[in-house]
């Protein structure tokens, strides 16, 4: 039997709203637990909620980015279920009336090409709390500071293929949050979250086949790995004959498997009803329109511009596009230096390597952006060779130096690095290297002409060797020089 795989996301984006949707408590990272829920978070009687506006603005600006259909009268709802961290024993959600519906995602593939996946409808909705196991001796403790958090559900449609398509859809939609500055992106803290339905059907049937939910995936990495996995495992039991149970799986990294976590409800089941203590909001167009004037340039608008009007390959654009803060930095050094494609080749090269080896984010790197387009304005003007510019970089990203652009110039004199251009003191060079070893010249000389480019690498590498720092441009145009006049 030949499959199709079909997949659709739930990613859940914490807004970077300062207090809690429904609540003036404070939504901070970090904070002492249970110290961050006030009575309306913990559902005490007598308490009313009352609607955050700027999450509101935040999940109008990302309907806009997404071209979706701006809901003009959105509607809350209670969705009901019972759990420790949820201590009002409902959620505050939107089902019938989101303040978002329907939208369209560009993603773009290893291979270059791109896809529209739809989405569904994004919602606002309030986050539950926390269960912590770790140091209970066998019990659960549970912190509510996250009770409350806004949130926005953004739900796509069921038009993934395979787990490549999936995290590329992860990516995309973590790129455009992150740009629009509604949400930190953080996913080491929870800040997006994403749930993977999964199913599988024969090649060709309409009908979809039984869906499990892989909840609470927090990486693009593990979006891929566990939607490879939950496959791999429906894939096992239909072709044993056997039947996909619909449920909720959890995923475990280290043994690379998802595992069952409980049956998965339907709609029915949650008792949805409009909140009773919160009226239908109502925008017009002029809000939209307010909203509409604020939004930054997007990655895919970015990514195109990186192409037309600075000559990028595609694959390189969508690279340096995909991160704010990374593309800020790029196009910080690449205006410096005057030269796009080569900050895009450094940016994706050793500084990506630095941030790697350094665990740091672009914002943290200990080169600044102003800094990069130094060292690559040396580069250009043959002050530097592309090794001492990356011995120099290197140096700078493991503390050597300070936030000025005159540190580089220290540590280029410092550390003997400036280049040798003077054809003069180059012309000297090489015919002590050319003196000093005249079977390599023998061997040049019988060479024919159309293999020579080859045969003058050893005298470039002695000359460079026996002066740090030369040109090597000059050097190469000295070498044939000298080289055809023996010959």
């Amino acid at each position: 039997m030949e499959w199709e795989v079909v997949i659709g996301l739930e990613i859940h984006a914490q807004l970077a709203t300062k207090s809690k949707i429904f609540s003036g408590a404070a939504t901070a990272y970090g904070a002492e637990a249970n110290t961050q829920a006030c009575a309306v978070d913990l559902g005490l009687p007598g308490v009313l909620p009352v609607f955050n506006e700027e999450a509101l603005r935040m999940a109008v600006k990302f309907g806009l980015a997404i071209d979706a259909e701006i809901g003009h009268r959105s509607v809350f709802d209670r969705k009901n279920y019972f759990y420790p961290d949820l201590p009002k024993g409902y959620q505050t959600t939107q089902l019938h009336h989101p303040i978002v519906g329907k939208g369209h995602i560009e993603i773009e593939l290893e291979d270059g090409s791109t896809r529209i996946i739809n989405v569904t409808r994004a919602h606002l909705e309030e986050d539950a709390g926390k269960s912590v196991h770790e140091g209970f001796n066998g019990m659960t403790g549970i912190d509510l500071n996250r009770a409350g958090t806004p949130l926005i559900e953004i739900v796509s449609e069921p038009e993934m293929r395979n787990a490549k398509e999936a995290a590329a859809y992860f990516r995309k939609m973590h790129s455009i949050v992150t740009y629009l500055g509604i949400c930190d992106g953080d996913l080491s803290q929870g800040s997006m979250r994403c749930d993977c339905n999964v199913s599988l059907r024969p090649k060709g049937q309409q009908e979809f086949g039984t869906r499990t939910e892989i909840k609470n995936v927090n990486s693009f990495r593990n979006v891929e790995r566990a939607i490879e996995a939950e496959i791999e495992r429906q894939m096992d039991i239909l072709e044993d004959g056997g039947k996909i149970v619909q449920e909720t799986r959890l995923y475990d990294a280290d043994k690379n498997e998802t595992r069952a976590m409980r049956s998965k409800e339907v709609a029915n089941d949650y008792r949805y009803f409009p909140c009773p203590d919160l009226l239908p909001v109502i925008i017009d167009d002029e809000y939209v329109n307010n909203v509409r004037a604020t939004l930054p340039e997007l990655p895919t608008s970015k990514r195109e511009r990186f192409v037309n009007d600075h000559g990028l390959s595609p694959v390189d654009a969508a690279v340096l596009a995909s991160d704010r803060d990374l593309a800020h930095y790029f196009e910080t050094a690449a205006k410096l230096v005057n030269d796009y494609k080569l900050a895009a080749n450094w940016v994706q090269g050793d500084v990506s390597a630095a941030l790697n080896r350094l665990e740091v984010s672009i914002n943290e790197l200990p080169v600044s952006a102003q800094q990069l387009g130094r060292i690559l304005s040396l580069i250009k003007d043959n002050t530097l060779n592309n090794g001492g510019a990356k011995e120099v970089f290197t140096a700078m990203a493991d503390g050597k130096g300070d936030d000025s652009l005159e540190c580089i110039d220290t540590l280029v004199d410092s550390m003997g690095l400036k280049q040798v251009s003077d054809s003069g003191a180059i012309e000297a060079i090489v015919d002590q290297v050319l003196t000093d070893n005249p079977k390599l010249v023998e061997g040049y000389l019988a060479t024919p002409e159309d293999k020579r480019a080859k045969a003058i690498g050893p005298f470039i590498g002695l000359t460079r060797k026996a002066a740090k720092g030369v040109n090597p441009q000059v050097v190469m145009d000295v070498l044939k020089k000298k080289l055809s006049e023996l010959g």
